[in-house]
């Protein structure tokens, strides 16, 4: 058997968590004040994900860049990946929160949306 030890995100609490695996299968989570924990510590521990935040250039725009994010979760092994599309893309202004910047980031499933405004310069 093996144990691991994580603190969860999922809320301020910060829930010291202790997963006990066998054969790579979750088999006990501990430590959690919640079902909330519980479902992070089996996922994190099985598939991890994370959110990816960046910016993107804006052509026309009041500033040189604005800001973005996967619309949801990316693998974790994908982070890199993601990022050097990121780094890559354009986005003419104006930009409104939401607007998608990249379509299925990656073969993601997951598209990367502004999260900030921008408008044109003058």
């Amino acid at each position: 058997m093996e144990t691991r030890n994580l603190i969860c995100i999922n809320c301020p609490l910060g829930c010291p968590l202790t997963v006990t695996l066998e054969n790579g299968e979750v088999v006990k989570v501990e430590g959690n004040t919640c079902k909330r924990g519980e479902i992070y510590a089996k996922k994190e521990v099985t598939a991890p994900t994370r959110t990816v935040t960046s910016t993107v250039r804006a052509i026309g725009g009041e500033r040189p860049v604005v800001a973005v994010r996967t619309k949801t979760d990316v693998p974790k092994s994908k982070i890199f990946a993601v990022m050097e599309a990121i780094n890559a893309a354009e986005i003419e202004t104006p930009v409104r929160i939401g607007d998608v910047v990249i379509e299925n980031v990656c073969g993601t499933g997951v598209d990367v949306v502004a999260s900030a405004s921008l408008q044109r310069a003058r």
